[in-house]
């Protein structure tokens, strides 16, 4: 079990990442904010590529996992206790959505799936994707007929 003052810590630890997430989709914003819409189709591609905390973690369990499985018929077994510890915290995180990594990952400044889309979609804004969404009076008459027709054009 972890003790209070540890537990304070980690929890200090991840809100310090996560301000500094923050402020760097901030910062992003504003920078776009000044550039023309090229700067900003490419940087949501970007946004696109780039690997979520959950992919993060699939890609380091199964690589450790994967190399710590080669390592042991070449070092011996002892490598597999590594394997083991990866794939647990793999399985932690799938299964309570945090493990001992995720700390480390988030002060890296790998992001969740939210993030990365929060950005996203204030670039589309800046861009100007959504002018054409039907304005709330407009959904009172028909909301599903204009909500579909706004995601069609």
């Amino acid at each position: 079990m972890i003790s209070e003052t540890a537990n304070d810590a980690l929890t200090t630890h991840q809100n310090d990442a996560i301000e500094q997430i923050d402020a760097k989709i901030e910062q992003n914003i504003r920078f776009f904010a000044t550039q023309p819409p090229e700067a900003i189709s490419q940087r949501i591609e970007e946004l696109d590529q780039e690997c979520d905390l959950d992919r993060t973690m699939a890609l380091y369990g199964s690589g450790i996992g994967l190399g710590t499985l080669l390592f042991s018929f070449i070092g011996g077994k002892k490598w597999l206790f590594l394997g083991g510890t990866a794939l647990g915290f793999l399985l932690k995180h799938s299964l309570d959505g945090t493990s001992p990594m995720v700390p480390l990952l988030r002060k890296l400044g790998v992001r969740t799936r939210s993030e990365i889309d929060r950005e996203k979609y204030a670039l589309k804004i800046l861009r100007g994707d959504f002018a054409d969404m039907p304005k709330p009076d407009q959904l009172k008459k028909n909301p599903a007929k204009e909500v579909i027709r706004s995601i069609r054009s």
